[in-house]
């Protein structure tokens, strides 16, 4: 094990006081350090909005991107770089709106990253708009634009894409969320984290305290193998908190496979066209 400071940077994060984003860093450092990865061998992507300037505040191969492009670029450095742990992070605003075309290729290509989306229902960087996850009650109680769009549900989204790992935290539960976020890493495919993550300044304490009354553990009963009870427990008013479902190892290999046995082939030809037996034209 590692301790989770070695994945700190020098940088001191800029999040307002009482912001979930805290608790995510905390526990995204302290699962990378419970499974001993190297921080250079720690890739991290973001897009653009609160929660995507983590990467600054990591030691690791970070890039702040562009809004709503992160996962294609995680996937991308993946393919590229399969010997690093690749983790995605980003809000629901730039996730679920403008990147909302990406999270469904994303997740068929099934490439071995993780992706963690901190949702708190609003778009906190630029004052406070509806995102696509603020509830209709919500925006109305507010006066925000939108309140007869229903938001979208993000455990939901992830389960009906096909997604072989999805999983609810709350930035406020830390060692589940660090169990949770170990648990992605380690899975070998497209994992989705859904981290409910409150806003300090748009959104009142009472507000978020509701929230949280809203969450619960799972079942202990719950077979996060069964895809139809996952289903059932994403469409409940409730936030059900934990893995709700994890494909079986046998039902499908990572989409990163066949691109390992793709460069140890181009390795071997390139080892043939540099074999001196071949002749040599000294002219």
């Amino acid at each position: 094990m590692r301790n989770a400071n070695e994945y700190r940077s020098a940088l001191k994060p800029v999040w307002c006081p009482g912001c979930g984003d805290f608790g995510v860093l905390k526990a995204l450092t302290q699962a990378l350090g419970d499974l001993d990865v190297p921080p250079e061998k720690v890739g991290m992507i973001s897009g653009i909005g609160c929660s995507s300037r983590m990467p600054g505040y990591m030691r690791a191969f970070s890039f702040n991107s562009i809004h709503g492009r992160a996962l294609p670029i995680a996937s991308g450095l993946k393919l590229a770089r399969p010997d690093l742990t690749v983790v995605a992070v980003g809000g629901d605003g730039d996730g679920l709106s403008i990147g909302a075309g990406h999270l469904p290729h994303a997740i068929r290509r099934d490439v071995d990253i993780t992706y963690i989306m901190m949702d708190n229902g609003i778009y906190a960087l630029t004052k406070g708009q509806a995102s696509a996850t603020t509830e209709m009650e919500r925006k109305a109680e507010l006066g925000l634009a939108g309140t007869q769009e229903r938001p979208i549900n993000p455990v939901m989204f992830a389960l009906s894409l096909g997604c072989g790992f999805v999983a609810n935290a709350h930035s406020g539960s830390l060692p589940l969320m660090r169990q949770l976020i170990r648990e992605a890493i380690q899975y070998p495919g497209f994992a989705f984290v859904r981290v409910l993550a409150g806003c300090a300044t748009y959104q009142s304490k009472a507000y978020q305290q509701e929230i949280l009354a809203r969450c619960d553990q799972l079942p202990e009963d719950h077979d996060p193998t069964n895809i139809r009870a996952a289903v059932d427990l994403a469409l409940t008013l409730r936030f059900q908190l934990g893995v709700l479902y994890r494909r079986p190892p046998e039902e499908k290999p990572a989409f990163a496979e066949p691109y390992a046995w793709e460069e140890a082939a181009r390795a071997a030809r390139l080892a043939e066209s540099r074999d001196l037996s071949y002749p040599v034209d000294t002219d």
